[in-house]
């Protein structure tokens, strides 16, 4: 007779990691907006709501983007006015003045801003050149940091584009350092398509630090796509990253770049942690059963592979 799976791994930490770990959950907003069916807003607030039980301090709400782009997110205002009273820091993004002036109004304190580090996804997601985007971000960036509104940077195609190829490391670092220049106070590295090895992310965060970027600026967002999310996030926590983006589930994508599968599963990233003795906070228990209930409203099973073996859920 087989012995039962446990419900957590066993703690054996490592040396030269951190000792707590901020996760920044981005399933609502990240994971959700790829769906093809509209998902209701009530659903998506009872979603938000059940993942600030779980103990994680950062869920990223909504995007104050046109709603004819993406459509999902045509219910941000109606969203964010259902969560705001949760004790948990909620950002969202905004992708110019007017989505500034959107989020703003409702009293968001945090906001995001995505820029690209290639000039084909710059255009396939902007229409704009990787110059022209930082432009228009200027303004926004200036205006919500008048506001003390915290802004964070996030960074597209940082290791790999579906229309480029390798992305080379001084690109990326350019473009990190205009967006610190500008005034964002933190940076989101982002693996759209998941190819990056951990080699690759040491050598990014290294010239980052060479360039006068703070690894305390730094966050990390790993696409799980050819499986290799968890070893990236733990180069990353060998430099000294304390961020790390994550989604609940293992939900979402990118709409502007079909080979970008899933964000890496927030379970299956706390599972790692645990066993590293790293902490974060939260209750995997409670963690699995919301991405086991927002897998019902979707009509599928998780990919998370810890939501899978903790809630016995179908193969």
């Amino acid at each position: 007779m087989n012995a039962p799976a446990p419900d957590l791994p066993m703690t054996v930490p490592a040396e030269g990691l951190p000792a707590r770990v901020r996760i920044h959950e981005v399933g609502a907003r990240d994971g959700l907006q790829n769906e093809k069916a509209i998902v209701p807003a009530v659903v998506k607030a009872e979603f938000i709501r059940r993942l600030a039980g779980t103990g994680l301090t950062t869920i990223e709400a909504t995007s104050f983007v046109h709603p004819k782009w993406v459509p999902q997110l045509a219910d941000a205002e109606e969203l964010f006015l259902a969560v705001a009273d949760l004790p948990v820091s909620l950002p969202v993004l905004v992708p110019n003045e007017r989505g500034l002036d959107r989020a703003l109004a409702l009293g968001a304190r945090r906001v995001a801003v995505f820029a690209s580090a290639t000039e084909s996804f710059a255009r396939a997601n902007l229409n704009r050149t990787v110059d022209e985007a930082l432009a228009m971000f200027e303004p926004v960036v200036s205006r919500a940091k008048a506001e003390g509104v915290h802004v964070r940077g996030y960074l597209s195609m940082c290791f790999g584009d579906p229309w480029e190829g390798a992305v080379p490391v001084p690109q990326v670092v350019r473009v990190c350092r205009a967006l610190l220049d500008m005034g964002c106070d933190e940076l989101s590295l982002g693996d759209t398509i998941g190819v990056a090895t951990p080699g690759h992310v040491t050598a990014l965060l290294a010239a980052l630090t060479g360039a006068g970027v703070p690894v305390s600026a730094l966050g990390v967002h790993f696409h799980d796509t050819y499986g290799q999310a968890l070893s990236n996030t733990l180069a990353a926590l060998q430099r000294g990253v304390t961020t790390v983006d994550a989604s609940a589930g293992g939900l979402g994508g990118c709409p502007y770049a079909k080979s970008a599968t899933g964000n890496l599963a927030t379970e299956d990233l706390v599972w790692m942690l645990r066993g590293l003795g790293i902490d974060t906070g939260i209750d995997l228990g409670r963690l699995v059963a919301t991405s086991v209930w927002m897998a019902a409203h979707l009509g599928r099973p998780s990919p998370s592979r810890t939501v899978r073996a903790l809630s016995h859920q179908e193969q």
